[in-house]
């Protein structure tokens, strides 16, 4: 009989450990899970994701890049569209951090953060929340490192 006994309690902790793991793999794709929207599905959505963790895509306008570290924190503002064609309504895009170099007109941004619904994009204040990609102009004068 203590034979017995000894594997229900085997068998009881392996359930136990397999129910922890199935738990921590839901819910780890529960907590990871963002919208990635451009700047017209973001306005199109409007109310309906305010303060939800959003992730947005959008080219930068080069003319609108305002950075300043006079407060002594660094703090930049820039301006993003889905389509350089169509310069009409742009998001502005705030983000508390060092100005990135690839931060340029034409460069296409990734950034992380919380739509408040006032027009503004606020990105967070860490350092992987805004992500940029070398604008197209580039890879024409370096295609080996845009191939790889």
């Amino acid at each position: 009989m203590g034979g017995n006994n000894s594997q229900i309690k085997f068998l009881a902790g392996g359930l136990v450990i397999l129910a922890a793991v199935g738990y921590l793999i839901i819910s780890s794709f529960g907590s990871s899970s963002q919208y990635f929207l451009t700047v017209t599905e973001l306005r199109d959505k409007g109310n309906d994701i305010v303060g939800d963790d959003v992730r947005i895509s959008g080219i930068v306008i080069g003319d609108s890049i305002s950075y300043s570290t006079a407060s002594g924190d660094p703090h930049l503002e820039f301006d993003v569209v889905d389509d350089l064609q169509d310069l009409g309504n742009p998001l502005h895009v705030v983000y508390k951090g060092i100005k990135p170099d690839l931060l340029q007109h034409e460069a296409q941004a990734i950034i992380e953060g919380e739509w408040r619904g006032d027009g503004v994009f606020y990105a967070y204040d860490r350092a992987d929340s805004l992500l940029l990609k070398c604008p197209t102009r580039y890879e024409e004068d370096y295609p080996e490192q845009a191939e790889g």
